[in-house]
């Protein structure tokens, strides 16, 4: 399969350390060109990276008929609009989660994608790791009965007032940050949307920004329930809870390039793990697997096990968690 030429839109940290030389190592994605509104930037990264061309603006790189897609990494008020610019330009899109700062927004992209008849999909890399893969399995086939609670928690500790995370106003926050990784994590495990969430936030008095993030969503078959942080000690894990067991993964957003992860199953016949049985997953670079999931789509015309609608669903839910901190009560995505 010939591979996909790919444009990376701005020199994010994301994508020079993370995304671009994962999706180097496919054979099904060629970086091409990379664009920066600095065009030291960009050269500085092309250099780096080995990257064929560097452009000093979005429009320049959008315009190069080289470039089949783009992978948009930009501060989060930029995901809508250089995304609908790059599929107007005809280039497919993967973008940087969250895909919008609302779901109005996100139905815009489900119109300007329709209109140019090209892809667009948020990125999402945890629902192509293995260990997520068979951690689904392990619930669909029953393996810990019926699943009735998920529980997530993912923290990290920034106070830099100059890290995009903590700026109010361009889409900073835990919430968008970090938070819509047990949302989504929760949706992948129990197959379904919730009907309504309640939450709790605690936002930070200097910047504006939800530093504490807690919500409960309620599924048809049961609970999903996640903390979120940007103050505190860094950690994360998410729990599925069954009626007969227990899964346990051990990293699940941040999981390693360069050593196996882990997976606990708990048949729940001990207290203290004494009936835990750990699965072990060769190394996984989840990028790169991002990066052909979304190339075997745009060379074969298949579709998206999540589409970008999906992405609207989990933008009304994030939408609903605000609302409910200020309401103080349930709402309904």
């Amino acid at each position: 399969m010939k591979p996909v030429r790919w444009g990376i839109i701005s020199t994010a940290k994301i994508g020079l350390l993370k995304v671009i030389p994962a999706m180097q190592t496919s054979d099904l994605c060629e970086i091409v060109a990379i664009a920066s509104r600095d065009e030291s930037k960009a050269g500085a990264a092309a250099d780096t990276l080995g990257i064929p061309t560097a452009y000093g603006s979005y429009e320049e790189l959008l315009a190069d008929p080289g470039v089949e897609a783009v992978y948009n990494p930009l501060p989060n008020h930029l995901h809508v609009p250089l995304s609908i610019a790059a599929a107007q330009a005809g280039k497919h899109v993967l973008c940087e989660k969250p895909v919008a700062l609302n779901a109005a927004e996100a139905q815009d992209l489900v119109e300007a994608r329709d209109a140019a008849g090209v892809l667009i999909q948020e990125a999402f890399m945890v629902r192509c790791h293995p260990q997520w893969l068979r951690a689904r399995s392990l619930v669909r086939t029953g393996r810990i009965g019926a699943l009735r609670a998920v529980q997530g928690f993912f923290s990290y500790n920034n106070r830099d007032p100059e890290n995009i995370r903590n700026i109010a106003e361009i889409g900073g926050g835990g919430l968008y940050d970090i938070g819509c990784y047990p949302i989504t994590g929760s949706r992948f495990l129990f197959d379904a949307e919730p009907t309504r969430v309640v939450s709790l936030i605690e936002r930070d008095p200097d910047w504006g920004i939800d530093r504490l993030t807690s919500a409960m969503l309620d599924f048809p078959a049961g609970h999903a329930t996640f903390t979120c942080s940007t103050q505190i000690t860094p950690y994360q894990r998410i729990q599925a809870l069954g009626t007969k067991g227990r899964i346990e993964i051990e990293i699940p957003f941040n999981a390693p390039p360069d050593r196996p992860c882990r997976i606990f199953l708990d048949d729940g016949s001990r207290l203290g793990n004494a009936g835990v049985r750990v699965e072990e997953f060769p190394v996984t670079d989840q990028y790169a697997a991002q990066g052909d999931v979304f190339s075997k789509a745009v060379r074969t015309g298949a579709p998206l096990d999540f589409p970008l609608e999906n992405a609207v669903q989990g933008m009304r839910i994030i939408d609903a968690i605000f609302r409910s901190a200020q309401s103080g009560g349930w709402e309904a995505p």
